[in-house]
């Protein structure tokens, strides 16, 4: 990254946990414009409830999480771990790619012509403009992984959160999305990736965040 690329996010000193439990304490670090950061660590070690605090969705027990100006919460996508229930969703693709412009159209019970042309945009540059009138539920690993990537891409203008994309996903799937992924922090989105792939994911993170480890 360039020496003057604008300062996103900056965590000082946080301390997570729920219940009063701490799991995650003295946590300090940066991002910025176009980082690719991978988050890595033991399972329990904290790393979803990082990437919930960042999305405002937990509080810090202590510390700061300091935004750059300007980041709004419709400027972050994210694409969160999928559960069975969630893989037999009963809706087309572009019904589910269209639920990312939500953030968007605020209280409006409508989208835009222009947010449904975003909509289209985000679906071709994932590979699955072919695919927008299937159920979503009949869609393989991989083809749901590109959709709900490019429900995230609606919502995302700086940032993207991954948490664990590729998980349960063959080789050849998780590879191709590595790929595009790779592709949309080229073009100039900022990922924050949870992964446990470190072999596969080193190549690409500008940046790795090891938490909770000796």
């Amino acid at each position: 990254m360039k020496s003057n690329a604008e300062l996103l996010i900056s965590c000082q000193n946080l301390v997570l946990g729920y219940d009063g439990k701490v799991i995650l304490s003295n946590l300090s670090f940066t991002v910025s414009q176009g980082d690719y950061l991978c988050i890595v660590g033991k399972n329990g070690s904290g790393k979803s409830t990082l990437m919930k605090t960042l999305l405002g969705l937990k509080t810090p027990m202590s510390g700061q999480i300091e935004w750059g100006s300007g980041i709004k919460a419709n400027e972050i996508g994210y694409l969160p771990q999928q559960t069975e229930i969630q893989k037999d969703f009963p809706a087309t693709v572009r019904e589910v790619v269209r639920s990312g412009l939500i953030n968007r159209s605020g209280l409006r019970p409508f989208y835009t012509i222009s947010e449904k042309a975003i909509a289209e945009k985000n679906m071709r540059k994932l590979g699955i403009g072919n695919l927008a009138g299937r159920c979503y539920r009949e869609l393989s690993g991989g083809q749901q992984q590109r959709t709900l990537l490019a429900r995230a891409l609606c919502s995302a203008r700086k940032i993207l959160l991954l948490d664990e994309p590729v998980a349960g996903l063959d080789p050849e799937a998780a590879a191709e999305l590595y790929s595009i992924i790779k592709n949309l922090n080229d073009e100039g989105i900022t990922i924050i990736m949870i992964t446990h792939d470190i072999d596969n994911t080193m190549g690409f993170a500008t940046k790795t965040l090891r938490i909770n480890e000796e």
